[in-house]
């Protein structure tokens, strides 16, 4: 059986490389698109924890998401936090969502104080603001528009000097002096989250308790960062769950109407073939696990070549795009072959049924 599967398969060559081609895109559509979700959701966690506070406090009703939020309390509440127990730093961060060019997050931050909270930045050239209209960015920013210090960069509708790139992972890739961001927004002297260093981690839970009984505070967004690095999942994200849910149905109907299509054809122009098989002795279910077992060789034939794209197209991505990130992870890899194979299986179950059900005597005088 296994050789007259595969004569079938290469007998027919044009037809088996289209379907292979056809999962493997299946499979791509899900790993890239997928990966780039979670590569995205991951990358804000990361940059998030690097920042080093132990405590983040929200305004009310605020998102996950940052740079969503504006800046809609008084930095005041930084002097509220600084006098409690175990509280060694706060930072006040004003985020910015921009929209030109790319979508970006701009974080305004007051130098001193983010730097007692996140231990300072690492420059790799240039350093610190030396005046309103100066910017810090990371260095996977620079690298991938090609900045260097004293590049001039539009944001807002303004002119800023490149002063420093810095190593990435500490919140935004762009950074700009508080006030500068605070008046450009029309927000002086508010503040969009407030990052809160400990003497210990451990007091964490202790800290946030306190925070949430000060008086006007009760419904503000605070949370340890173990505990916000915990809702930071595809499900906490308003559509993301769903947006990959759509992208798998596309995928899978992609596999399916493709393997249907090959396989039904198939069917048809072997039917005297399937009728000889009947003749000697074939049952119903052997003609079904031929046409379903030549299915599962392209299948995953389909996986293989899927999984091959997608790791070759993430290496391109990060050598044109360094800031986006695709996280392809194990548990993807298991759910996209399996999506495949089940689609492609449901795609060429009618078909072999179709084959099964096949009269020999008819079959034999098929012309």
């Amino acid at each position: 059986m296994n050789r007259m599967i595969l004569a079938n398969l290469v007998h027919r060559p044009f037809r088996t490389i289209i379907s292979v081609v056809a999962v493997a895109v299946e499979v791509t559509l899900i790993l890239l698109i997928v990966g780039i979700m979670l590569g995205m959701l991951n990358d804000s966690k990361t940059r998030q924890a690097g920042i080093g506070a132990d405590i983040m406090v929200q305004p009310p009703g605020s998102s996950l998401l940052m740079g969503v939020s504006g800046a809609p309390v008084s930095v005041k509440v930084a002097d509220k936090l600084r006098k409690l127990p175990h509280v060694v730093a706060v930072a006040p961060v004003v985020t910015q969502l921009t929209t030109a060019g790319n979508v970006e997050v701009l974080d305004g931050i007051d130098l001193p104080s983010f730097d007692a909270v996140s231990g300072g930045f690492h420059y790799f050239a240039g350093g610190p603001f030396q005046g309103p209209y100066d910017m810090i960015i990371d260095d996977l920013e620079a690298g991938s528009k090609h900045r260097k210090v004293g590049d001039m960069v539009e944001t807002l509708n303004h002119q800023f000097r490149i002063c420093g790139i810095v190593e990435h992972g500490k919140g935004a890739r762009k950074y700009v002096p508080i006030a500068t961001l605070q008046d450009l927004i029309g927000a002086l002297g508010k503040a969009s989250i407030f990052y809160v260093k400990l003497d210990d981690p451990n007091n964490a839970d202790e800290v946030v308790r306190t925070i949430k009984n000060i008086p006007g505070m009760q419904q503000y967004g605070v949370h340890s960062l173990k505990e916000y690095l915990s809702l930071m999942t595809s499900a906490s994200i308003p559509g993301l769950t769903t947006v990959i849910n759509v992208v798998i149905g596309i995928a899978m109907i992609i596999g399916f109407i493709v393997i249907f299509q090959a396989m039904y054809a198939a069917v048809m122009e072997r039917t005297r073939e399937i009728g000889i098989l009947k003749s000697l002795g074939a049952g119903k279910f052997y003609i079904v696990n031929v046409v379903l077992r030549e299915t599962l060789l392209i299948a995953i034939g389909g996986v293989i070549l899927g999984i091959a794209i997608s790791y070759g197209a993430r290496v391109g991505l990060r050598a044109k795009f360094q800031t986006l990130p695709v996280l392809i992870t194990y548990a993807w890899l298991v759910k996209a072959a399996i999506i495949a194979l089940i689609g492609s299986l449901l795609g060429a179950f009618y078909p072999a049924m179709k084959a099964a059900q096949k009269d020999p005597i008819d079959a034999l005088a098929y012309e």
